[in-house]
């Protein structure tokens, strides 16, 4: 029975590889957890964990409407935030199974970010507020001996987009603050079922169908959609591509005319300290004749065992201002989603504009034992601007850049 590429290799960005690393242990502790591993019990299929963030942006133009403009998670401006409040159950397929094996996860999330992260139909009329409820994730997961010698992986239900260098979950992204091809040009969630095949040991081949972008228990349109692409693991894991398509109509009432999205996430580990993330992205909507395009790419250096360093660098463009806003009020979100409208005149989009941003931050595990040492703190600087003449999106529509300084903290438990 050969080796697979599992589903968490697909569905993790190659930011997974910059966490694990930030989340190691210090060199005695291994060397102790190595030596022990030849006594202890294996790990437990079934695990119940969670996490608790909460951030800060200070935005030095201090915009009167409070909002940070192309942002959603660090939307506010000079205000700190509870993001996420995260509590999973999960039992993992086992990437080694030879035969029949089956997992679920179940994932509810409290907080400012439960406002974007809402699929039509699960919670998602539940409250105004800005800290609101979520299931970010319920599915079922089976992995069957068929087809390949690596077999095939099914998952029913709700889950994350395979699409995209960053995730909901924060533990596996470089920074606080979001690419804006996270925030515009990706599906957040996707509800429906999901096949990958393990063709090889390097090639995963992924497709299934779906009730639509960020949609569940109801739907804008009734029309289903379609998410699928395939994923390489190359170098013995040192180089993963991910190459994954979503497609069907996303507008309300609107049944004919297709959305696509595209993304290409490619990981290259280019040593032990050095990794390189590279996220392409182009979206199209026939409904607005409109196109989205960019790239982001990224670089981490693991300094020590507690400290690592970490740059972003893209280039973003929505020649129609169809894609990029700021929502002023908590409920727009969904209300876009959902009939097309916004209910707040300071949901603005920014018009026909190329974006760009460059982040700098570092990660820091806090280097202490006890209840806080899985603390993870991420301080960072970022600048955007529009890269084109005649729009100004930032600090209350008035200027062509906006300088943040942000950071978060996030407890694992």
């Amino acid at each position: 029975m050969k080796s697979r590429i599992t589903t968490p290799v697909l569905a993790l960005r190659a930011s997974a590889i910059f966490l694990a690393a930030l989340t190691q242990v210090n060199a005695e502790a291994a060397s102790t957890a190595k030596d022990a591993i030849k006594t202890t019990a294996p790990e437990p299929r079934l695990k119940f964990y969670g996490w608790i963030e909460g951030g800060f942006t200070g935005n030095t133009s201090s915009p009167g409407d409070n909002q940070n403009f192309g942002r959603l998670f660090d939307d506010r401006s000079n205000e700190a935030l509870l993001n996420q409040l995260s509590l999973t159950a999960e039992r993992a397929l086992d990437p080694k199974a030879t035969g029949f094996d089956w997992g679920f996860k179940a994932q509810v999330m409290y907080g400012s970010d439960a406002r974007f992260t809402h699929s039509m139909g699960l919670l998602d009329t539940t409250s105004t507020d800005r800290y609101q409820p979520d299931i970010v994730e319920a599915y079922l997961a089976m992995h069957c001996a068929i087809l390949t010698d690596g077999g095939v992986d099914f998952k029913f239900g709700k889950a994350v987009t395979l699409e995209g260098a960053e995730t909901i979950d924060p533990r596996t992204n470089v920074f606080y603050s979001h690419s804006y091809i996270f925030n515009y040009g990706i599906p957040l969630t996707y509800t429906g079922a999901m096949a990958t095949v393990h063709v090889t040991k390097e090639l995963d081949l992924i497709g299934g169908v779906t009730r639509g972008v960020n949609t569940s228990t109801q739907d804008n349109n009734g029309s289903a959609g379609f998410q699928g692409g395939f994923g390489l693991n190359l170098q013995d894991g040192k180089l993963v591509v991910l190459a994954i398509t979503n497609l069907g109509p996303e507008m309300p009432n609107n049944n004919s005319d297709y959305r696509y999205m595209n993304d290409v996430t490619v990981t290259w580990k280019i040593s032990d300290k050095l990794t390189s993330i590279t996220d392409l992205n182009y979206s199209y909507d026939q409904s607005a004749n409109a196109a989205c395009y960019g790239a982001a790419q990224y670089l981490t250096y693991q300094v020590n065992e507690w400290l690592s360093v970490g740059a972003r660098a893209e280039i973003w463009a929505d020649p129609k201002g169809f894609y990029a806003v700021q929502f002023a009020n908590n409920t727009d979100p969904m209300s876009l989603l959902r009939d097309g409208m916004v209910y707040d005149p300071r949901t603005v989009g920014g018009g026909d504009t190329t974006y760009g941003e460059l982040t700098l931050g570092v990660s820091m595990k806090v280097p202490v034992s006890g209840p806080i040492q899985s603390l993870v703190i991420r301080p960072e600087v970022r600048l955007d601007g529009a890269l084109n003449s005649g729009t100004r999106p930032f600090n209350d529509s008035k200027d062509r850049s906006m300088l943040t300084l942000g950071v978060d903290a996030t407890l694992t438990f």
